[in-house]
C-alpha cells in the first residue's frame, strides 16, 4: 500500500483517495493501523514475551506454555488495537480538517510543529520515565504484576501494553508528521522505540532526544507563522 501511494494509486491504496468514506473504507483504515502497530511494537515487547515463556515453562503450568504466551501477546495487542481505533478516528478528523495531506502527513507545518513539540516535551516527563522503566525491566514487571493461569497471562499482556502505550503514544502521533504511509519514517520510529527500550543507553538517549524533537517542532511552528519567510 505504501509503495502504491507513490505510484498511480490504482492498486491496494486507491481506496484511501476516495472523497466519500463509508464503513468499508474505515474498516480498511482501521486494519491498516492494527497491522502497522503490531509490526512496530511487537519487536520491542519480544524480551517480555520470551521471559514470560521461560517462567511459565519452569512452573507447574509448563505444559500450557503456548496458551499462556498467546494470552500475554493477545492482551498486549488488544491495547494497541484500541489505540488503532482511536488513531483511525483521529486520522479521519484531521483529514476532514485539512490538516493531513493525501499522503497522510501533516500539510500544515504549524500542526506538525505542535505535534513535535508535544512529543519532545513528553520525553522529559516523569510519566514517560516510569512507563519506559517498566518496559525496560520485564523481569521486575512480571514479578510485580504476576497472576497465575492463562487469564493471568492476558492480564499481564494488557498491563504491559498499557505501560508501552504510556511510553510511546506521543512517538506514534509523529506518524502524522512524517507520513502514515512513509515506510522510512515508520522504520525510523520503530528503530527509535527499540533502542529506547532495549539499548543500554536507551533511557538517557530517549530523554535527551526530546531536545532535538522539540527543537525541530519549534522551527516548524515558526516557519508555519512565516518567521523564516
Amino acid at each position: 500500500m505504501a509503495f502504491d501511494m507513490y505510484g498511480p494509486m490504482t492498486g491496494s491504496a486507491a481506496w484511501m483517495m476516495t472523497s466519500r468514506w463509508n464503513l468499508s473504507h474505515l474498516v480498511l483504515l482501521f486494519a491498516m493501523w492494527v497491522v502497522m502497530m503490531a509490526g512496530m511494537m511487537l519487536p520491542s515487547a519480544a524480551p517480555a514475551f520470551l521471559l514470560y515463556a521461560s517462567v511459565i515453562r519452569k512452573s507447574p503450568e509448563g505444559a500450557r506454555t503456548p496458551a499462556h504466551v498467546y494470552a500475554f501477546a493477545g492482551g498486549y495487542l488488544l491495547v494497541w488495537t484500541v489505540f488503532s481505533l482511536v488513531a483511525t478516528v483521529l486520522q479521519r478528523l484531521l483529514a476532514g480538517w485539512l490538516l493531513l495531506s493525501p499522503m497522510m502527513d501533516a500539510q500544515d507545518s504549524k500542526f506538525g510543529g505542535a505535534l513535535l513539540i508535544v512529543a519532545g516535551i513528553f520525553q522529559f516527563t516523569p510519566f514517560k520515565r516510569a512507563c519506559l522503566e517498566s518496559c525496560r525491566s520485564p523481569a521486575e514487571f512480571i514479578t510485580r504484576h504476576w497472576r497465575a493461569g492463562v487469564a493471568g497471562g492476558f492480564h499481564l499482556g494488557v498491563a504491559h501494553g498499557l505501560f508501552c502505550l504510556g511510553c510511546c503514544w506521543a512517538l506514534m502521533m509523529l506518524l502524522f508528521v512524517g507520513g502514515v504511509m512513509n515506510l522510512w519514517w515508520i522504520a525510523a520510529l520503530t528503530v527509535f522505540v527499540l533502542l529506547e527500550k532495549l539499548a543500554p543507553f536507551g533511557a538517557q538517549g530517549g530523554r535527551f532526544s526530546g531536545l532535538p524533537i522539540a527543537g525541530v517542532g519549534v522551527w516548524s511552528l515558526l516557519r508555519g507563522f512565516g518567521v523564516f519567510g
